[in-house]
Parts: C-alpha cells; sequence; structure tokens
C-alpha cells in the first residue's frame, strides 16, 4: 500500500529479513552509518580469563547519554548468558519471609525510568602517580551515563519483610566469579533499584541482563550485575571485591573500605588529547558529574589555571547523571593549557592533582578526580600536560 506518490510503504512480513518490497535494503536491528568510526577501547586481562574492560569514547559523542553499545564495561570473571525465563532472584537472610521472584514477577512492580551515570571506582586509576593517559577515553572512559528502566528495591522489599537488626545487604552476582559487594541499608531504603532496562531496550548482556542492581551516585563495582541473590545481615560480608579491591589507601598506609561515594569531576572532551584544532573559534565542551546529587557550576580556564569563566550548563542538569557544559573560546593560536572544575549542590569543589594528592597521598588510585588539564601546541595539536 502506497500514499500519494509512493514516499510511504508498507513491507510485506512474507519478505526476506533484511530487504523491503521496494528493494531498499532494511535492518531488523538498527545499525550506524558506516562512516562512523568510534568505537570503545578494550583492555583484556590476559592473565585472568573473562577479565578486563572497554571505555567510552567521550571526545566523540554529544549530549550526555551514553549509547548502550558504547557504555563502558568492567569485567571480573566474564559474561554469563542468562535466560530470563530461567533467571531468579533469592531474597534471604534477616527477613520475615524469604522470598523467590522470577523476571516476570520483578516487572509486575511499578516500574520507572531514571537517568544516572555509572562509574568505575578505577577511573583514571595510575594518574594519581604520573601514569597519564593520551586521550580522554583512555582517562576518563569508564564512565557512563544511561536512562535506566527497573523497580524500586525498597518496594520489592516489603514482602519479605527485612528485620530491624539488619543493617547491610550483601548482593551477588550470577557470573562465573559470584562478585558480591555489601551495601548498607540507608542506600538500600534511599534510592537503589532493580534494573531490567537501559535506554529503551533490555539491558545488554555485559551491563547485567537480565537484572542488575543499580546504586545511583555510587562506584560501578558496588552496582552488582546478574544480580541473583540479596542476603540480609548484620554485618558486611568483607568480600575480595569490597578489601582487597576498591579500597583507598591513604598517606599513612591505612585503607578505607567502603568509600561508595563517586565525588564530582569534570573533563574537557573537545578539544582533549589526541585532536588537533586550528586557529579561531572553538567551543570547548565537556562533560561533569558528581555522586553527592547536581553539578551546580562548570569553569572552565585556558591559561592553565590562572583565570576561569562560568562554562553554560546544558539543561537539563538532572541529579546524579552526567551534565555537558560549553564555553566559547577563540584561540589565538598560541600554546595554551584549558582545564575544567566543577561545583556540585554540596559546595564540593573538583581538586587540582596537587591537592589531591596533598589529602590522600598517591598511594591508591580509587575515586581520582582531579582536575584534567590539556596543552593546546601551537601547531594545535592537543595532549596532557
Amino acid at each position: 500500500m502506497t500514499f500519494g506518490a509512493g514516499v510511504l510503504t508498507t513491507v510485506s512480513c512474507k519478505q526476506p529479513l533484511g530487504k523491503s518490497e521496494s528493494g531498499a535494503h532494511m535492518r531488523a536491528y538498527g545499525e550506524r552509518s558506516p562512516f562512523e568510526g568510534p568505537v570503545r577501547v578494550i583492555r583484556e586481562l590476559t592473565a585472568s580469563p573473562g577479565t578486563g574492560s572497554s571505555r567510552t569514547p567521550h571526545a566523540e559523542m554529544y549530549g550526555t547519554i551514553t549509547p548502550s553499545a558504547l557504555h563502558f564495561e568492567r569485567h571480573h570473571s566474564g559474561v554469563p548468558s542468562i535466560d530470563p525465563a530461567a533467571h531468579q532472584l533469592l531474597i534471604h537472610g534477616l527477613v520475615d519471609k524469604p522470598l523467590v521472584f522470577t523476571m516476570t514477577e520483578i516487572k509486575r512492580f511499578p516500574s520507572f525510568s531514571r537517568t544516572y551515570f555509572l562509574e568505575c571506582g578505577g577511573n583514571s586509576i595510575g594518574e594519581q602517580s604520573g601514569n597519564t593517559q593520551p586521550d580522554v577515553q583512555r582517562s576518563h572512559g569508564l564512565l557512563s551515563c544511561t536512562e535506566w528502566t527497573g523497580v524500586s528495591l525498597k518496594e520489592v522489599l516489603r514482602g519479605v519483610g527485612v528485620k530491624a537488626e539488619a543493617k547491610w545487604m550483601i548482593a551477588e552476582g550470577a557470573d562465573a566469579g559470584r562478585m558480591a559487594r555489601s551495601i548498607p541499608m540507608e542506600k538500600v531504603l534511599d534510592d537503589a533499584l532493580l534494573v531490567y532496562g537501559q535506554n529503551g531496550e533490555a539491558l545488554r548482556p555485559e551491563q547485567g541482563y537480565p537484572l542488575r542492581l543499580l546504586l545511583p551516585g555510587w562506584e560501578g563495582n558496588a552496582n552488582v550485575k546478574w544480580v541473583h541473590r540479596l542476603q540480609f545481615a548484620d554485618a558486611p560480608a568483607f568480600s575480595a571485591k569490597e578489601t582487597a579491591y576498591y579500597t583507598d589507601l591513604g598517606k599513612d598506609g591505612k585503607a578505607q573500605i567502603f568509600t561508595f561515594v563517586m565525588e564530582g569531576r569534570s573533563v574537557i572532551t573537545r578539544p582533549s588529547g589526541l585532536q588537533k584544532i586550528v586557529p579561531g573559534f572553538q567551543e570547548i565542551t565537556g562533560l561533569a558529574w558528581t555522586g553527592k546529587g547536581r553539578i551546580t557550576r562548570v569553569e572552565v580556564s585556558t591559561d592553565g589555571g590562572a583565570s576561569w569563566g562560568d562554562a553554560v550548563l546544558q539543561n537539563p542538569v538532572l541529579p546524579l547523571a552526567v551534565a555537558r557544559f560549553r564555553f566559547p573560546w577563540t584561540w589565538d593560536g598560541k600554546e595554551a593549557v584549558i582545564q575544567s572544575r566543577c561545583t556540585d549542590e554540596t559546595g564540593f569543589l573538583q581538586p587540582t592533582h596537587d591537592e589531591l594528592i596533598d589529602a590522600r597521598g598517591s598511594n591508591s588510585g580509587y575515586h581520582y578526580n582531579a582536575i584534567k588539564p590539556w596543552r593546546v601546541s601551537a601547531d594545535g595539536s592537543v595532549t596532557h600536560v
């Protein structure tokens, strides 16, 4: 059936997949243009099969939402293949009524969608000790921002009756390593989610399909993927990923554990490392985020921090989500150092590298959130300072 001059054509369901009646090629699942090239940088830890990470190419992206296919990954024991029809969530421990939920039962709870960033606690690890990365993808790529769809964990727990003596929830994934993290009850009963959707579709397998725990503003490792068990207890589990790893080793050699919140941070994505610009007008743009609520201000310096100017924040600026900032700049062709710093609604101001090291020391690279400076050389090439 056609309308007008044949501008609209219905496609017969009997046609071979991938081709319409008119001969135009179509795809059952959309793909981007072959002229677009940004991909994730992948680092496999070959000494440990199934482990590794991939990084989001922020310098070549627009807006604030990370496409599902470019969302960063971090795996500790591979990606399991799970049939959602067979997946179950066990809730037990210090509860009145232990229960097992199927995916169908979880999806019967009232659902909603929220946009939140997710950042690995090890994003930029190594930069505190001078192991700087050449571009924003490698230095900040373990960050992404997504619209998540799911249900309130607090709502799901109403039926099990968590006991008053329960102070912690131990969340365990169905991956080969049974990765587990201990979560304080305050967070569980605040804004914790069980999510099954991402950017309007089901979670990708690498993001925890068919179900993951989501803790807005907290380090990525605590947002347990492929979650299949929630145990309530009066003490944390002290699992490997919250004792041997994902701890903050201070200057005195003592380690802090359960430092969940990702503090305020920003980075210029254009112009940034490995890019090249020409003299004249340049829009400096980048991303800012905080696990403490909402970004209220981003400042940009084009003279190495000697002076600062306010950038424009692109609306809407959502709590616990990435905000995009823009700053007009006319480059005169001389060497310059550009950088950004953010302030969040708690008044937290993003520190310089020296300020951060003075406060924390350089023993631990987790939760590194210092200002990232980029040097623009006279030939227009951009590198890390």
